[in-house]
């Protein structure tokens, strides 16, 4: 990896409906970061979406949640980026994981987008998959048919405890990121289940 991660994108889509909804865990990831570092989230408009920014052990880290729906994502990460000059290697997107069990988190660089919007858009905003990834694994509903209907379902609760958790040990490895040890964090994270 070359550098410490600078910018974290939550995924997700913005309003009260979605909130609740399995297409957020990027939200809900970014949410309890705030609530551990401090920090509130304010509308900016140039960066399409809610944006703060933290200091956590002398690193300065940018957080945003964009609030143009799921399939144009890439316009509020690319904007924030291009404005402070943040390469994509020193940024991390959190969204969730069709492919990953309920609960289990894992970090993951390049790869193709797997059908998901968000990352879609990001390839093409930020000019490929250099960007690292947190994957927040919600389960598949078994049947392709189903999946539209499955990521923007809310999760019973036993599912829900089991993501809070996994973004909670994802949380731990965040001060590993800022200082550029990716290595150490995918060991600690991906050890854990």
């Amino acid at each position: 990896m070359s550098g410490e991660i600078r910018l974290i994108a939550g995924l997700g889509n913005p309003g009260p409906e979605y909130e609740q909804t399995r297409h957020n865990a990027g939200f809900w990831f970014l949410d309890t970061l705030v609530q551990r570092y401090g920090g509130q989230f304010r509308p900016e408009s140039k960066f399409h979406g809610l944006a703060t920014r933290l200091q956590i052990r002398g690193h300065e880290l940018w957080l945003i949640k964009p609030t143009t729906f799921m399939n144009r994502s890439g316009q509020a990460v690319a904007a924030l980026a291009n404005f402070y000059k943040i390469p994509p290697e020193q940024i991390l997107i959190v969204h969730d994981e069709l492919d990953l069990g309920v609960g289990i988190a894992r970090l993951k660089r390049g790869g193709g987008h797997g059908g998901h919007n968000g990352l879609r858009d990001l390839h093409t905003r930020l000019g490929g998959n250099g960007y690292a990834r947190l994957r927040i694994g919600i389960g598949h509903p078994g049947d392709a048919r189903a999946v539209t209907g499955y990521v923007l379902g809310k999760p019973p609760l036993d599912d829900r405890v089991a993501i809070d958790r996994a973004i909670d040990e994802a949380l731990e490895e965040v001060e590993p990121l800022l200082e550029g040890e990716w290595e150490r964090a995918v060991h600690r994270l991906h050890s854990r289940r």
